[in-house]
């Protein structure tokens, strides 16, 4: 009888849904985080190189 009241509470917890929610959740922050910060990068790669080209060209 023991092990038909354990898998009766276990088949009628519902922490563990809030958790798979809060993991979707955490995993779509960090999806937005990922690409902000790959959209920064991107963008100051950019301005880097501009920097050298008027440096190469300033130096000419």
């Amino acid at each position: 009888m023991p092990m038909r009241k354990l898998l009766k509470a276990i088949a009628s917890d519902i922490s563990g849904a809030t958790a798979v929610e809060y993991g979707l959740i955490l995993a779509l922050i960090f999806l937005a985080m990922l690409a902000a910060i790959q959209n920064f990068g991107n963008t100051s790669i950019a301005m880097w190189n501009g920097v050298s080209d008027k440096m190469d060209e300033a130096s000419d």
